[in-house]
């Protein structure tokens, strides 16, 4: 008996060790779950919590602007407003107030203030979250104005919220418009600055956040009212607003005068990189950004930048390159002689220059003067694929230059191991190798800059409004500008030494319609023939003019690019077209610098007109000459009171300008005398224009050939008698 005691005490016993052990560990395990909880899963649980118990709605803040460097508006926000819906506290409502208030008369309320279809509107308030929960917030209108605004908070709807919205605003619609870019309905940056520069232009949104019982009802204690956003930073331009007029203006004059697909203008500071005008046409509205295209291919092409994200074969405004690689290697000097019969073989292709007749025998000056390909090529062999190429990477070309605006493209260029001796020859003049407008800038900057590169920009710098009103600098980007890449690619001597050889492209060579009296102008001319894009070969009848200049020459302020795309393929020769668009240009800048040239003002203006050449009118009725005259805005003083002209003074032939005047001379009968005319210059007309000319100066013209006309036989100013025949040669003048 005693023992069955003892045993069933010990086996109890153990039954009770047992158990407190297995408390024991439950209790251990329970413990450890418990400070995992606390301490690893706090933040995940925490936030589950709090987005149980309280209620968010988000505020937009209120967008920078976008000033050019004098603080003219570009972009702004206007003081709109929104229309959110805290969905916990509007079922509050309703449920407390006992049928008195239902989603039927909120929306019935807020359609007539809003003038939105109820129905939308009671969509919203019945709207469930992806899971079938109640929503905790809706956004039920954006950019409404102030009357629409106090017609809604009239209603005195409890969770019915109103705050300050953003509404982009642009006040000079298409102006800029590739350089600003655009935003999306919810006010961020589609492209342009406004994507470059979203997060500074967009500030921090504020919210409103309130707690929230079980049954999704505010408490009468809130964790806070109202976290007040803060305003977006304002972003400042390199542009200057009447500088840009003037590119604007003359780009779109372009457009229509050469029936051109695209036109593209750039105005730069070369000593900082800074940009000072950008303009492409066509262009589109940032207030309306959508509008004219149907499919987001057209609207992506409408919105693109040009200047930045286009590529194409420069043509002969690359031998600028060419020549300071040249002449940084000591390859060549101003007594260099080079001839030029037309073409050159090169390994088994035959290359022609944009002159088939040839330019005969150059100095080193007149190939630049007269852009000839044959002693561009003659250059290229002198470089080889390895000198070339260590000046066209040291000049940025094939990589991005780092522009502060999206969508730029690198360009292609070939490797030294691939480039064959007829690739050589074809990139020395602006073919084979492509780059966008901006790297040619860079590049082009580097010349007027006395060999210094600098990253081209469009930001001048950041600020934001002080609690007094006045712009404070963003001391985060303080220096921002400042830490551009500056790298000196070639001499100082050797590129001020091409700029003064570039300044006889304007005063004598290629680039004379550029020039304005009393100004010192250098540059550069490029006629492209336009590569397809499908089958790789060159497409007829389609070319990009371009044009590159500097001035004042011998300390350039402003470098001036002008590009046209596919011009009339009847006239699309650069000398012709690109040039006369950059000397308006420069003439606008040079009024708005108040630069003064060497010549009186009135002989600088009258320098800007064009180029008449004065018609055969002799032995013509005096009211028919007149006639033929106002039409060409020539001025007259008539000498005698006879019914004929019978000489005139000018001859017919000469060149003029527009509002110049002549002196007629008058008879009673029509003059026997054999009268001469002055042999005009033609070369560049299409055979039409060259046709028109002929007629007006009574004489006879054989054509030979196709293109533009590039040889003459009887020289421009010479004396030629009426009906007398004049031979002319039309050539294929692309890729100058």
């Amino acid at each position: 008996m005693y023992r069955k005691i003892y045993r069933d005490k010990v086996i109890m016993k153990k039954r009770i060790i047992i158990s407190l052990i297995i408390i024991f560990m439950l209790f251990m395990g329970l413990l450890t779950r418990l400070a995992y909880v606390m301490i690893f899963q706090w933040n995940k649980l925490n936030g589950f919590a709090t987005e149980q118990w309280t209620n968010e709605v988000k505020i937009d803040a209120r967008r920078g602007k976008i000033l050019d460097r004098n603080g003219n508006e570009l972009a702004v926000s206007a003081n709109v407003y929104r229309v959110d819906l805290d969905m916990n506290s509007v079922r509050a409502a309703v449920r407390k107030s006992k049928g008195k208030i239902t989603f039927e008369k909120i929306a019935e309320g807020l359609s007539a203030a809003l003038n939105k279809d109820k129905l939308k509107i009671l969509q919203e308030l019945y709207k469930k979250l992806p899971n079938g929960k109640d929503r905790g917030a809706a956004t039920l209108a954006r950019r409404v104005d102030k009357e629409t605004a106090d017609k809604v908070r009239a209603l005195k709807i409890n969770g019915v919220l109103i705050s300050p919205d953003t509404k982009r605003y642009y006040p000079n619609n298409n102006f800029l418009s590739h350089v600003i870019g655009t935003t999306n309905s919810d006010g961020n940056g589609l492209a342009g600055v406004e994507l470059q520069y979203n997060k500074e232009l967009s500030g921090i949104p504020g919210l409103k956040i309130s707690e929230i019982d079980r049954r999704n009802d505010a408490v009468p204690y809130e964790i806070s009212d109202f976290t007040k956003p803060i305003p977006g930073k304002d972003v400042v331009l390199t542009i200057d607003k009447k500088i840009q007029v003037a590119a604007e203006k003359s780009a779109e004059q372009a457009l229509i005068d050469n029936k051109a697909k695209a036109v593209t203008i750039m105005v730069m500071n070369p000593k900082n990189g800074e940009i000072l005008a950008l303009v492409n046409k066509p262009d589109f509205d940032p207030n309306n950004p959508r509008e004219g295209a149907s499919t987001p291919d057209e609207m992506a092409a409408r919105w693109r930048n040009r200047a930045v994200s286009d590529t194409y074969e420069p043509g002969s405004i690359f031998k600028v390159v060419t020549a300071i690689a040249a002449m940084e290697k000591n390859l060549v000097n101003e007594k260099d002689t080079f001839v030029c019969n037309g073409s050159l073989t090169v390994g088994k292709k035959h290359i022609h220059c944009w002159k088939r007749t040839g330019h005969g025998s150059q100095s080193f000056i007149q190939i630049l003067e007269n852009s000839c390909n044959v002693g561009f090529m003659t250059l290229g062999e002198r470089l080889k694929a390895k000198g070339i190429n260590e000046y066209i990477t040291k000049f940025g070309f094939g990589k991005k230059t780092g522009i502060d605006l999206p969508g730029e493209a690198k360009g292609i260029v070939k490797k030294t191991s691939a480039i064959t001796s007829t690739d050589l020859a074809t990139i020395s003049f602006g073919q084979t190798n492509t780059l966008t407008p901006i790297q040619y800038m860079a590049a082009f900057n580097t010349i007027a800059n006395n060999g210094v590169w600098i990253t081209p920009h469009i930001m001048k710098e950041i600020v934001h409004e002080s609690s007094g009103g006045n712009y404070i600098v963003d001391s985060t980007y303080e220096n921002y500008t400042k830490n551009y890449a500056k790298k000196q690619i070639v001499s100082k001597e050797k590129a001020n030494l091409l700029c003064s050889y570039l300044e006889k492209v304007i005063s004598k060579g290629g680039g004379k319609k550029a020039y304005i009296a009393g100004y010192d102008i250098a540059g550069k001319t490029g006629t492209a023939q336009k590569v397809n894009p499908k089958t790789g070969a060159y497409e007829s009848g389609k070319y990009v003019a371009s044009f590159a200049g500097m001035a004042p020459s011998k300390n350039p302020k402003v470098t001036v690019f002008v590009s046209i795309d596919q011009p009339d393929p009847s006239n699309y020769y650069a000398g012709q077209i690109a040039t006369p668009v950059a000397k308006q240009v420069f003439y606008d800048i040079f009024n708005y610098y108040s630069i003064k040239g060497d010549a009186n003002p009135d002989e600088s203006a009258q320098s800007l007109l064009n180029d008449v050449v004065l018609p055969e009118i002799r032995n013509t009725k005096k009211s028919e000459a007149l006639k033929k005259l106002k039409d060409l805005n020539i001025e007259y003083e008539i000498h005698g009171s006879g019914e004929y002209i019978t000489d005139m003074n000018p001859k017919p032939g000469y060149t003029v300008k527009e509002g110049t005047k002549i002196n007629l001379y008058t008879g009673s009968e029509k003059s026997d005398d054999d009268e001469y005319i002055i042999v005009p210059d033609f070369t560049g007309l299409n055979q039409k224009k060259a046709k028109e000319l002929l007629t007006s100066l009574k004489i006879k013209g054989n054509f030979a050939g196709s293109g533009l006309v590039g040889e003459q036989s009887v020289a421009a100013g010479s004396k030629l008698k009426e009906n007398s025949y004049i031979e002319l040669e039309l050539e294929n003048l692309g890729n100058d």
